[in-house]
């Protein structure tokens, strides 16, 4: 893992480290050989150093768990999504600019 504050999880681990997360988490669907995913990475990890205490983040490959990615209709990747309180407060679909994320970001943790 590039960033010591991204963690992977698994569809065996998701209710645990997602769901019942007191602190809201960012998820990251990807795949090894997804070029936009491989792009959005090191904005991922931004991400996940810059918000540190406020909001948790992980990464699920959608190839190695198709359970989850399927229980939320993950269609496209990347993928992020953004839970609260085990439900999903916002959506984000593809290649995206970090400050589309910060504004998603900051509606959630308002």
């Amino acid at each position: 893992m590039a960033n010591e504050f991204v963690h992977d999880v698994t569809d065996a681990e998701f209710e645990s480290k997602v769901l019942q997360s007191e602190t809201p988490v960012l998820v990251d669907f990807w795949a090894t050989w997804c070029g936009p995913c491989r792009a959005l990475a090191p904005v991922v990890d931004q991400v996940a150093t810059e918000y540190n205490g406020q909001l948790k983040v992980m990464k699920m490959d959608v190839d190695k768990n198709q359970m989850t990615p399927g229980r939320y209709g993950i269609r496209g990747i990347p993928a992020l999504l953004v839970f609260k309180g085990g439900k999903v407060a916002e959506q984000i679909v593809g290649f995206v600019p970090k400050d589309h994320i910060d504004d998603t970001l900051k509606r959630v943790l308002a």
